[in-house]
């Protein structure tokens, strides 16, 4: 919008290389595109269904990396601990009796510095501002306290929560629990019988709203490598898709020695025709960098795919050691 303010109020959807008629999701939207069910992970193809209209722009990441790097900067002009999320979000960690008025601020001086707008989460620990974020788009200021989270959250889904996905969410409605208030008085050892000792009872935690204050300046630090790409047609091949497998390992190679780390797994994701995906993974027998073992434990993994169907996808995730 900034560098094309004409588009301002129009249906913009951005992903792929902009070609809507090409295979691809879509990256993000704006929010008149939003209200017609086109938003993050939506096949390109199926928005311009919905949004015969819209436009289609190609996503540009050296743009974003450079305007991330001048919002981030600009949080740092406060006298506040500023933990980096991921390219667009920041934890702000700040001790004041009007956390409206700081969030103003960021707004005002985000704005001032690069035309950006930005929404702001206001909470007593990381979750709550999470999630108040979400409240406050687009642009605003929303608040969550400990006294106000059974008020706003008790109801919903237990997905509303950060770090619950469908999958989990499916998992405790099995078990009766459908709601973050249900979830927050289920019995622990019910929740550890079905998670695990430690991932059931911080499942049970978490929907109570507490969590951590603590605000990191530290770097943040890759967990992983990635690199996938969408085929135009599908490969019905096998032999085609080891072939583009090793393409692909190769890049994920060149990534994990720039970071000057090493591979200790590496997963391969597969989406199949129409849309289906599935992973499997490989441990490395040793932390290494070197293509050849990287490239080993990429071909291991697509071997455990025992079903040869017409490929749409394929990716290659590197984790690495800390």
């Amino acid at each position: 919008m900034l560098r094309r303010p004409e588009l301002r109020g129009k249906p913009v959807v951005v992903g792929g290389d902009g070609d809507p008629t090409k295979r691809g999701v879509v990256s993000t939207a704006s929010y008149e595109a939003r209200a017609h069910g086109v938003q993050s992970g939506v096949p390109l193809r199926t928005a311009a269904k919905r949004l015969p209209d819209a436009v289609f722009l190609p996503v540009d990441k050296p743009a974003y990396d450079v305007a991330s790097a001048e919002v981030m900067a600009t949080l740092r002009s406060f006298d506040v601990v500023v933990e980096v999320l991921g390219w667009d979000e920041a934890f702000v960690g700040a001790d004041t009796d009007d956390p409206e008025s700081l969030a103003r601020e960021i707004q005002e001086r985000v704005r001032a510095n690069t035309g950006l707008e930005c929404s702001v989460g206001i909470g007593q620990n990381k979750h709550q501002a999470k999630l108040a974020t979400g409240y406050g788009k687009p642009a605003g200021i929303f608040r969550i306290t400990n006294d106000s989270w059974f008020e706003l959250l008790g109801d919903q889904p237990t997905d509303a929560l950060w770090g619950i996905g469908a999958k989990t969410a499916k998992k405790l409605a099995a078990l009766g629990l459908t709601t973050v208030r249900e979830l927050a008085a289920a019995d622990h050892d019910l929740l550890a019988k079905a998670f695990g000792p430690t991932t059931g009872p911080w499942l049970g935690r978490l929907a109570t709203g507490r969590g951590s204050a603590d605000v990191s300046s530290t770097p943040y630090v890759a967990r992983g490598k990635s690199r996938e790409t969408t085929f135009q047609q599908n490969l019905e091949d096998w032999a085609e898709v080891t072939a583009q497998l090793r393409v692909l390992a190769a890049r994920v190679a060149e990534d994990v020695a720039a970071e000057g780390r090493a591979a200790v797994r590496v997963t391969v994701k597969v989406r199949f025709a129409p849309f289906v995906t599935s992973t499997h993974g490989a441990k490395l027998a040793e932390p290494s960098s070197d293509p050849a073992e990287i490239e080993q434990a990429a071909l291991a993994a697509l071997d455990l795919f025992t079903e040869h169907r017409p490929v749409r996808l394929l990716g290659i995730r590197a984790e690495l050691t800390d």
